[in-house]
């Protein structure tokens, strides 16, 4: 399990030594994760204002960037994106619930349209192990169309759902490298298996 646990890091090797900081951060975003579970609006909201601010900076560097390049034909496309990007984000830092319904919407809507476009797919063209295919869509399209219909109430606790369960995955990730990175260290997995399993 330790040398499956290797795989995303290529470097392993040279990490071993700090596989106490890697499970400080496991341990840290698994309780950060699950303390958004318990205040999933609050988390919400907090993500909404991430988002914002993030829309907020790319509309500042898109606007730097019309203006360094202002002889360029598409000076006012960007000009118009980066402005637009500084306004909406500004709209859903200082609006953060307007923000959330609007956020909601965009996922139930992008989750409605793959799930459906994945499950045709895979039904039409019956390749090998397609039925995963089919199920990954079903249960994409199953979760759009529950926030679809949940909405605007789902607003309240989809970001923050979202957030929190990941948070958990990334933490626990963390946590399992750790442990890898650990015997390693001791000595317990011969250097020559994390090489191949990188």
């Amino acid at each position: 399990m330790a040398s499956t646990l290797a795989t995303p890091f290529c470097n392993l090797e040279e990490l071993r030594h700090q596989w106490g900081w890697f499970l400080a951060l496991g341990v840290a975003l698994i309780f950060l994760g699950t303390v958004a579970l318990f205040f999933v609006p609050a988390a919400t909201v907090a993500t909404v204002m991430v988002l914002g601010w993030l829309m907020v900076l790319s509309g500042i560097v898109e606007t730097v960037h019309a203006f360094r390049v202002h002889r360029w034909g598409g000076f006012f496309l960007h000009l118009i994106g980066g402005v637009l990007g500084i306004a909406i984000g500004l709209i859903v830092v200082f609006h953060p619930l307007a923000g959330a319904l609007a956020w909601t919407l965009l996922f139930a809507s992008f989750f409605t349209v793959i799930g459906l476009f994945r499950l045709i797919s895979a039904a039409r063209i019956r390749y090998r192990n397609w039925g995963w295919v089919a199920f990954d869509g079903a249960i994409t399209l199953a979760l759009g169309i529950m926030l679809l219909i949940g909405w605007p109430t789902s607003a309240l606790w989809f970001l923050g759902l979202a957030l929190g369960v990941t948070m958990i995955l990334r933490g626990w990730s963390y946590v399992m490298a750790s442990f890898a990175m650990r015997e390693l260290a001791a000595g317990a997995i011969p250097q020559g298996e994390v090489r191949r399993a990188a």
